[in-house]
């Protein structure tokens, strides 16, 4: 009798930790489901022939600068997702990047890639570490995140939020995987093929060892300009998708006519 009695004390702890557990793990929803409700983006829904260029990883004293020098002599503004131990290393970097009028964003502080057991406060202080390490070294608050590797779930989404940032990812098919070194002329046949309006594309300014996204840009960025392409920032490019748009126009009208 004790023997069967243990045997369903067991089966209702195992039970217990099971039930804990399915409701502690963050729920992950559909792509189409979270650009619905606005909580992240993966591209621009807009009919102005522009797109946004963005760089994760950096900064770096040398793959950074030599972007930074290409990007000028082509008059680029684009988006560096940085993580923040590196802009706590070369905090010059981080303000040369401000300076030459591209944006900052977070991309946590190690890289770390976020899953279901990753805890709100694990998130959290990757988080905030970097937003601190960007207003110390610019002046200025990040508004965008990128998890690394494009994880997401509600708890990674609500946690950024609650910290005042818009989830960013990239467009599935401008992802160049420069990080891999396909070579300079897949990196560039995988932009210029697919360019499309309001595209978010994914390079890096720092691939361990040695980078082929310089020599890449140099082919992408003046066909992309002869087709008309404009390059902006991803916070610029969000304020002419269409979803955006309407918003904008709703507020006026809201005040052009407030509610009685």
């Amino acid at each position: 009798m004790r023997k069967r009695s243990g045997y369903w004390l067991l089966l209702l702890f195992c039970f217990i930790i099971a039930t804990q557990a399915a409701f502690s793990t963050p729920n992950k929803k559909s792509r189409h489901e979270y650009e619905q409700q606005g909580s992240i983006i993966w591209e621009a829904k807009t009919e102005h022939k522009m797109m946004a260029l963005t760089f994760d990883d950096g900064p770096d004293p040398k793959q950074t600068v030599a972007i930074l020098d290409i990007l000028k002599r082509y008059d680029v503004k684009s988006t560096f997702f940085v993580l923040g131990k590196r802009v706590t290393k070369y905090p010059q970097l981080a303000k040369k990047i401000v300076e030459d009028g591209h944006e900052l964003a977070n991309h946590t502080y190690n890289h770390i890639y976020f899953n279901r057991k990753s805890s709100h406060s694990v998130i959290l202080k990757e988080i905030q570490l970097t937003q601190q390490a960007i207003h110390t070294a610019t002046g200025q608050t990040a508004i965008l995140f990128r998890p690394p590797g494009g994880n997401y779930n509600d708890l990674i989404v609500s946690t950024s939020k609650q910290q005042g940032l818009q989830c960013i990812m990239w467009s599935w098919h401008q992802d160049t995987r420069d990080w891999d070194l396909p070579g300079i002329n897949k990196i560039k046949n995988k932009v210029l093929n697919n360019a499309r309006n309001g595209d978010i594309v994914l390079f890096h300014d720092y691939v361990h060892g040695r980078t082929q996204t310089p020599q890449a840009l140099e082919l992408i960025l003046p066909e992309l300009k002869r087709r008309g392409y404009q390059f902006v920032t991803v916070s610029e490019l969000l304020k002419h998708s269409d979803p955006q748009r309407k918003v904008h126009q709703k507020r006026q009208e809201s005040r052009k006519h407030p509610r009685l």
